[in-house]
């Protein structure tokens, strides 16, 4: 049996990457600011893997004998979003910026979708931070049954609405019609639903969120394995991620603690293939809210559960760790980060502590993957395979 467990830790980044200038994010430093802020992070298990031995890591040990191989990545698309960064990961390569929306969105096209999805009309349309918005305008929405439509320095429209307003399946509906509508040169990244319950003063935004993605091109890793035949279990929102394409099993999880417990269910089913985890909370719940202490206690929380995932690895499975972009809590946006993103890759069954140094690309792991498997080259990406097999 051959399985690649994949995990990625969303917005985990390790450090501002050359061109991070240009994306307004010089001197972001995801791990590496926490550090320097909060403190020590205890995360031994990650220390034991190699993650202080990547090059440019700050703030984190080194160890004599790393279990794992490790690098840091660069990514080489155009972007810094989670639909770019995930589809790098699997041989896409994006040479251009999916639209952004930093005024809101047109107006023609804003009254269209209001009357496709026969709405009384949108409160906000600019962008705003998720949790304040609701706190901002929540009561007024329910008082006249407007969603509220907000965005961000990424490329998505977002839209918000109390569950006791609109069931989670009509905003789910006005989601896809939003969708439908979002083509062309408005073609963003995603539609995200963002439900949320409760009272003025204490609304709270619920674990039904569901993102309505561009679809990817065919020519990427989760493609070519289903094609194959092998499994391709997507957790969290990978499924959203990749608008179903190539998935052929999936679960959504509502934090990273159910992510990890699907992860090791998954593992117990013993299909071959991969096991492809997002693990949304570094990113929803700390990154974009500027929450150091709760982005570090994360992390610790991720580290005690690893040892978990590893004793549920058979001999030929191997276990990838990685990130999809960078979102720095100790600065003052509350935005994602062009960031270095730190690879793990570990297996009972290869060799253990090769410095893969710096790569080139986010899509060297699916490319890797893809290798394992033996599948066709992906479109992008240069596979480190060879120097990670035993002989």
């Amino acid at each position: 049996m051959r399985r690649v467990i994949w995990i990625v830790l969303d917005s985990v980044g390790m450090g501002a990457m050359p061109d991070a200038k240009e994306f307004g994010d010089e001197g972001s430093n995801t791990l590496g600011n926490i550090v320097k802020v909060r403190g020590k992070l205890h995360i031994p298990n990650m220390i034991k893997l190699g993650l202080g031995n990547i090059e440019g890591m700050t703030g984190i040990d080194k160890t004599q004998k790393p279990l794992a191989n490790y690098a840091r990545m660069a990514e080489q698309s155009n972007g810094k979003d989670t639909t770019i960064g995930h589809w790098e990961m699997t041989g896409i390569y994006s040479s251009k910026k999916f639209p952004v929306y930093p005024k809101g969105f047109p107006t023609e096209l804003v009254e269209e979708w209001i009357h496709r999805a026969q709405l009384p009309g949108v409160l906000w349309n600019a962008p705003a931070s998720g949790t304040k918005i609701i706190e901002q305008l929540g009561e007024e929405h329910i008082k006249t049954r407007k969603p509220i439509l907000y965005t961000s320095a990424d490329s998505v429209f977002q839209i918000a609405c109390h569950e006791e307003v609109y069931a989670v399946e009509q905003l789910y509906h006005m989601c896809k019609i939003a969708r439908e509508l979002l083509q062309g040169e408005y073609n963003v990244g995603r539609v995200i639903a963002r439900p949320f319950v409760g009272q003025q003063g204490n609304f709270v935004r619920t674990s039904n969120r569901r993102d309505f993605s561009r679809k990817p091109p065919k020519d990427n890793l989760l493609v070519y394995m289903a094609q194959k035949g092998l499994m391709v279990y997507a957790i969290g929102k990978i499924e959203d991620i990749f608008a179903g394409c190539g998935i052929t099993k999936s679960v959504h999880t509502k934090d990273n603690q159910e992510g990890i417990n699907c992860t090791i269910q998954a593992m117990k089913e013993r299909q071959e293939g991969l096991i492809f985890t997002n693990l949304v909370e570094f990113d929803s719940k700390w990154g974009h809210r500027n929450d150091v202490e709760g982005y570090a206690n994360g992390l610790e929380e991720f580290d005690v559960r690893l040892p978990e995932v590893m004793e549920a690895m058979e001999k030929e499975d191997i276990l990838v760790i990685t990130a999809d972009h960078g979102c720095d809590p100790t600065t003052p946006s509350t935005d994602h980060s062009r960031e270095y993103v730190p690879l793990l890759v570990y297996g009972k069954s290869i060799k253990a502590g090769v410095n893969l140094g710096t790569r080139g690309s986010f899509a060297d792991t699916g490319s890797t993957v893809a290798e394992i498997f033996q599948l066709s080259h992906l479109p992008a990406g240069k596979s480190f395979y060879s120097q990670i097999i035993s002989q």
